[in-house]
């Protein structure tokens, strides 16, 4: 089986790594940091806001099963790109909206997404998602990882994560893993 590597960052890596893992042709999603300055960051130098970093989700699917361009779609569907560092209540560079590519045709397909976005209107205000050459990527700590899967009945999960899966499943049903077709 061939795979390829996405690199996305979006907001909280709670949110991008509970909806990610919920694909078909997803075979693995590491929530960590990207994008940023210093080597080895931790969870708290990234949220002080000065390491340059995002939080984000690095991801390895079977092309064969999603495309890049369905990955693209989702991760455009389930956040807003047209806020500049900030997802909802998240404020700061780390929660911004970035695509790191991993190739050149990754970048292609990615900036064409972007402007067919725009071309459509599907968004009220103009999309401020970086398209950026991958960078170098630390995964989170342990804790981060399959945070919504032990974290349910937080409210974090219930007030901003709940609705991300809700609106996933009511739009891209056919595209869910069948163990999260029945949850």
């Amino acid at each position: 089986m061939k795979t390829e590597t996405a690199t996305f960052a979006g907001g909280c890596f709670w949110c991008t790594e509970a909806i990610f893992k919920r694909l078909k042709g997803v075979l693995s999603v590491m929530p960590g940091y990207a994008g940023g300055e210093i080597n080895q960051p931790t969870y708290e130098k990234v949220s002080a806001g000065a390491t340059g970093h995002a939080e984000a989700i690095q991801l390895l699917f079977d092309p064969s099963v999603v495309s890049y361009e369905k990955l693209l779609d989702i991760f455009f569907h389930t956040h807003d790109p047209t806020t500049m560092n900030r997802q909802g209540a998240d404020v700061g560079t780390q929660y911004r909206s970035v695509i790191f590519c991993h190739s050149e045709e990754q970048k292609r397909i990615a900036r064409k997404k972007i402007k067919d976005l725009e071309k459509s209107h599907a968004f009220r205000d103009p999309i401020v998602t970086d398209v950026v050459p991958a960078a170098s990527f630390t995964p989170a700590e342990e804790y981060h990882r399959n945070y919504y899967a032990k974290n349910g009945a937080a409210p974090y999960c219930q007030v901003v994560i709940d609705p991300k899966i809700t609106k996933l499943f009511a739009d891209y049903r056919e595209d869910i893993k069948e163990e999260y077709k029945s949850t």
